[in-house]
């Protein structure tokens, strides 16, 4: 019921866009439930930021921990929740913004994975965005018409935009993990692997290109939207 009952809440939605969008008003449909989803997290993204400072004020002074207690790490790990307790600082409140956008992630990709909801046939699977099928993954665009046939090229213009996004979070993420070594080097700190774990991060913000080809369009126009959505936000938050 839950499936069926989000089904036509989709199909509600792409029917008031159609006058605007036409054969592709389901993609928008879409982009504007990501868009919600957001607005609904904002609270905390704004939250998250705030304690992303809160912790990076505290690095000297877990930096002194580490000083004090690098031989006991049970201890050291003791006195770094202490001192987080003691600030009102959740090491964890980076992360629920992105748990949060999971169930809809999930939603979006079972919707449009099944040929049937609530024993009816899947009518949304018919739905497009240009030549591409909103149910259809790269792999189906490829055979039928290649990279550059007509659902070709929108799966392009998605890797396009989710690369140009990346390219701008490696920069950021290079740069405060780059700031974050220097820190850590100026007081002294050596921690093992730290220098590999720098190189390592901001590369994770290409992984979502694999995550756009693997998923079915539907999906992958929110995890588009999203990551978008995610890339403006933290500049302007981190402002």
């Amino acid at each position: 019921m839950f499936f069926s009952f989000f089904a036509r809440l989709v199909a509600h939605l792409a029917d008031l866009l159609q006058p605007v969008f036409h054969a592709s008003a389901a993609a928008a449909a879409i982009v504007l439930f990501t868009a919600l989803v957001r607005l609904l997290v904002h609270p905390l993204a704004r939250a998250a930021a705030r304690g992303q400072k809160a912790r990076a004020a505290l690095q000297p002074r877990i930096a002194e921990l580490r000083k004090k207690y690098g031989t006991d790490p049970n201890r050291l790990q003791q006195e770094v929740l202490a001192l987080h307790a003691e600030e009102k600082v959740s090491p964890l409140s980076g992360c629920l913004p992105g748990l949060l956008q999971l169930p809809a992630f999930f939603l979006l990709y079972h919707l449009f994975s099944s040929t049937t909801i609530g024993g009816e046939t899947n009518e949304l699977l018919g739905h497009r965005l240009g030549a591409a099928p909103l149910g259809g993954r790269w792999a189906d665009a490829l055979a039928d018409g290649g990279l550059l046939g007509a659902s070709g090229l929108v799966y392009l213009a998605l890797f396009a935009i989710v690369a140009a996004v990346a390219g701008f979070n490696y920069v950021r993420t290079r740069r405060s993990t780059a700031e974050s070594l220097a820190a850590a080097a100026g007081s002294g700190e050596q921690v093992p692997g730290l220098g590999a774990v720098g190189r390592v991060v901001p590369l994770l913000s290409f992984t979502t290109l694999v995550t756009v080809a693997v998923v079915p369009l539907a999906a992958a126009l929110y995890v588009v939207t999203s990551t978008t959505w995610t890339a403006v936000e933290r500049v302007l938050l981190q402002r």
